[in-house]
């Protein structure tokens, strides 16, 4: 048997096609062939191969792909692997396979589980149940990807020959439906002459019925060596007919926020349920609950300790079962209603509470859950990351720190001492692996109710992990321990920041083919249909400080293309090491920064060396040297000397790279320091020079093809819908990789894209989008309203078209326009914040809108919560019949 590939595809020189081949035998064994293919035009590839079948391991199916390499080998470009190409396997007969490149399509978002949540369909996943089809002695295949198809239709194909009906609409071939969105039909081509003309077209199951025909010009199967035994496969790609535009209405919450009468203090899975009741009845179609990883350590989102691990605070308790010590349970309700009350969520409080009770059930009955075969397979599916999480969890509270480095044998990881600590701590184990059980069960449980409504789930994808994590503990060698992720200087951080969130060894993480990453993704798939990517441009580069800078000033892009000694001269400016890579301090700097504390830092902080200048003494050389001295001085002198000294460290020309000595990085924001202005007019030229290069030129293609192959890594291959933050600073060619990638986008009208716009038109937002009013890092519409009263009189004439002064609280009349405005505007979603949807009634949004969203979070565990209860919305029939008018008026419902 043999088996002929043909590909039409224009190379770049050096680069070459190959085609994977796949043969799965009847035992599920696979075998697997990558061949390289030949031209001899630089267009048209082709290779050819036979296959000796086993007899004790018969061949079932194959499936094939092709990639791009150069010419070591590397892997350039795949093809989109979504819709997989296989065949039954028939060794009486020889394959040609004549295809072409199978790109992402831009109807990309009809193969998502999102999509199919929406529909009814079933996910779309790879299936090894290939359809068997009959084989003639001359035959032709034709295949063709339909996910367009709605309930009750099938397709069919219609051609010029006779035997395809000769264009005769009633007398068209039935295809069959294979899996994967995919329909297939054999054709007996014995006696019919090529080339014929044909098209695909849809028709009704059940009356048989002609419905609409394929768009564009017809398909062709040309001339081609139809001896006895060979089977044309022609893959015909995407099917070409109109498909129904697919806009839905959304709604973001973070979980930890939801309030009900049966709350304890925090939203739990339970209350997603019944926010979940409440989408569906008013027609809400798709749920953000931004995270619902652990964040014990923070009660930040982009500070995770594991990417796996649910948060145990979100565990209704009492679904979980009761307890018999009615005292107990008593004392429950007493400490709920108490907890409940707070206009905040506090989570040591909370899992105080929750964990006391659940250490109760687990001591009574948590045997029956243990032994169950739900729990035992969960566990199974589970290890790799319970048994890290568990050892973590336990160390934790054994060394009273977080710190993996003060753990002592255990600082660095090993599953060797990790099975010994579980077998010691075997009882407090189990009690973390029943825990995360019944979170999982809780959640699924929302999920696929939600599902069966048609309610697409979706959840954040928290970019950051917490520095002292199970993450960075059990797989360091993707983190880089010794830098933080920064932000650069602006105009809203003067001195930049340094997040304490350790950056991404992307070199590590692509040698084993992005596995952290592929499995936390798939973990995610396990619960949600949709994943939004928090802060996408850190797959294209980050602004990355040292672990000992307080600020981002001295940070520097990685990945980053630092200069040489040579390149720096190259652009005129004569390097000298000493003087541009060292903080400048002299008297005259002292005395304009410190004035009358100028003595102090001098004699404290520095010491002297030639030309007048100095330097900072060894043992305050680093941001933490500082912090560790002004410990305790609060004062306003002593923050404002401190803040000084650190302004002082900053003041360089050049960073040296640390991972690559004698090459160097512009600072950022240095012509704003005394270091600049101490340079000759033709120095200051060629530093500027060198400054717009790096920063604005250098990094444009380089970043593109560093993010489009970690997204790829990442996230390729998956079937959630994606969505990005691209929002703030973010590279210039991020929205070509994630219009490549098929990514939505984040719209926030009041966040404007376009240079020198201030507020962009909801009419030009791109259809493969996500509009918001106001984005989750945000205020809310209402906070927003009168905080920027400048901004808003200027929205309200320019956006609004209305006259006169805006007034000063937002009424409910116009919190409905505006939210109108967004359900008309183009985006495949229109996302809002339960905030938002209750803005636009008087009665039940709070009287003080400082009540609202992030503007009661502060950095002590404590969260905002909604200032209602998820009863009281459900009841608000006014409000309710209101949105579901404008969420079906928009289009945006169930049809």
């Amino acid at each position: 048997m043999k088996l002929k590939f043909a590909l039409d595809y224009g190379t770049a020189w050096g680069e070459r096609l190959y085609v994977v081949i796949e043969y799965v035998r009847s035992d599920k064994s696979i075998k697997r062939n990558s061949l390289p293919m030949d031209t001899a035009d630089g267009m048209r590839w082709t290779v050819e191969t036979t296959v000796m079948e086993s007899m004790r391991h018969p061949i079932d199916f194959f499936r094939y792909s092709y990639h791009v390499a150069n010419a070591e080998g590397i892997i350039l470009r795949k093809e989109w692997r979504m819709v997989p190409r296989q065949l039954h396997f028939d060794s009486s007969h020889n394959y040609f396979m004549d295809d072409s490149w199978s790109d992402k399509p831009l109807q990309h978002h009809l193969y998502t589980y999102a999509y199919t949540t929406f529909t009814g369909q079933d996910k779309i996943r790879q299936s090894d149940n290939v359809v068997r089809i009959p084989l003639f002695r001359k035959t032709i295949v034709l295949k063709v990807s339909a996910p367009q198809l709605k309930s009750g239709l099938a397709l069919a194909v219609c051609g010029s020959h006779p035997a395809l009906g000769g264009w005769n609409p009633s007398q068209y071939v039935k295809m069959r439906y294979a899996g994967n969105t995919e329909w297939i039909v054999s054709i007996n081509v014995a006696g019919i002459s090529l080339p014929f003309e044909y098209k695909y077209v849809v028709v009704d199951q059940s009356t048989n019925t002609l419905k609409e025909w394929e768009l564009g010009f017809n398909r062709i199967i040309g001339e081609a060596d139809m001896t006895d035994g060979n089977v044309i496969v022609a893959d015909g790609g995407l099917l070409r007919v109109k498909e129904d535009i697919w806009r839905m209405a959304g709604l973001y919450v973070p979980v930890f926020s939801l309030r009900s009468i049966r709350s304890c203090g925090i939203g739990d899975f339970s209350d997603l349920r019944r926010v979940v009741e409440w989408a569906a009845s008013v027609g809400i179609s798709v749920i953000d609950v931004q995270s619902v990883n652990d964040t014990s350590l923070s009660c930040f989102n982009d500070s995770i300790i594991s990417v796996h691990a649910l948060n145990p605070c979100y565990i209704d308790i009492e679904k979980a079962g009761r307890i018999s010590d009615k005292g107990k349970i008593k004392m429950l309700h007493r400490r709920r209603s108490e907890l409940n009350a707070l206009p905040y969520c506090d989570d040591e409080k909370v899992w105080k509470v929750k964990s006391a009770y659940l250490r109760n059930l687990y001591s009574e009955c948590g045997h029956k859950v243990t032994a169950s075969d739900g729990f035992k397979e969960f566990i199974d599916e589970n290890r790799g990351w319970l048994r890290p999480y568990a050892a973590f969890c336990i160390l934790r509270h054994r060394y009273s720190t977080s710190v993996s480095e003060e753990w002592d044998v255990f600082a660095l990881y090993s599953d060797a001492k990790v099975d010994e600590l579980i077998a010691d701590y075997s009882d407090e184990a189990g009690f973390i692996y029943y825990v995360q059980y019944i979170l999982h069960c809780q959640l699924s449980d929302v999920c696929d109710y939600a599902r069966g409504l048609g309610i697409v789930m979706m959840c954040g994808i928290g970019i950051g992990v917490n520095r002292n994590s199970v993450e960075t503990w059990v797989s360091s060698q993707y983190f880089n321990t010794d830098s933080c992720v920064g932000i650069m200087p602006d105009r809203q951080h003067r001195s930049g920041k340094n997040t304490s969130i350790p950056t991404y060894n992307y070199e590590a993480m692509e040698s084993d083919g992005y596995r952290w990453w592929r499995e936390r993704v798939r973990h995610m798939e396990r619960y949600f249909d949709a994943v939004s990517i928090d802060s996408v441009s850190v797959f294209f580069r980050v602004w990355e400080v040292s672990n000992g800078d307080a600020d981002g000033r001295l940070g520097h892009f990685s990945p980053g293309l630092p200069l040489t000694k040579d390149e720096i001269e190259y652009f005129g400016l004569v390097f000298r090491k000493d003087v541009y890579t060292r903080p400048f301090i002299n008297d005259s700097v002292l005395n304009t920064m410190f004035g009358v504390h100028a003595a102090y830092v001098k004699d404290t902080f520095l010491v002297s060396r030639q030309y007048g200048l100095y330097d900072m003494k060894d043992e305050y050389s680093t941001s933490k040297d500082i912090y560790r001295y002004f410990a305790g001085h609060n004062d306003e002198n002593g923050i404002w000397i401190r803040n000084g000294i650190f302004r002082m460290m900053a003041d360089v020309l050049f960073t040296e790279d640390r991972r690559r000595p004698g090459m160097y990085h512009p600072v950022a924001g240095a012509y704003n320091e005394p270091i600049y202005n101490s340079l000759s007019d033709d120095d200051k030229e060629a530093y500027m020079r060198i400054y717009n290069n790096y920063f604005y030129q250098r990094h444009d293609i380089y970043w593109e093809n560093a993010g489009r192959k970690n997204l790829l890594g990442a996230f390729g291959g998956t079937g959630v819908l994606l969505y990005a933050d691209n929002l703030g600073n973010v590279p210039g060619c991020v929205p070509k990789v994630l219009d490549e990638q098929r990514i939505l986008t984040l719209e926030v009208q009041t966040m404007s894209k376009n240079y020198g716009c201030e507020f962009s038109h909801l009419d030009n937002n791109p259809y493969r989008s996500i509009s918001m009013v106001t984005s989750p890092d945000m205020p809310t519409l209402r906070q927003w309203w009168e905080r920027q009263r400048e901004l808003v009189q200027r929205y309200y004439a320019t956006m609004l078209h209305k006259e006169g002064h805006a007034p000063e609280h937002l009424p409910a009349h116009i919190a409905e326009e505006i939210i109108g405005k967004h359900l008309y505007s183009p985006s495949m979603i229109c996302m809002l914040s339960l905030y938002d949807w209750i803005s636009m009634d008087d009665i039940l949004r709070a009287d003080d809108v400082r009540k609202e969203g992030r503007g009661v979070e502060d950095s002590h565990g404590r969260k905002y919560r909604m200032t209602v209860d998820i009863e009281q919305i459900a009841s608000a029939d006014k409000l309710n019949r209101k949105i579901k008018t404008m969420i079906q008026r928009s289009m945006r419902g169930r049809r």
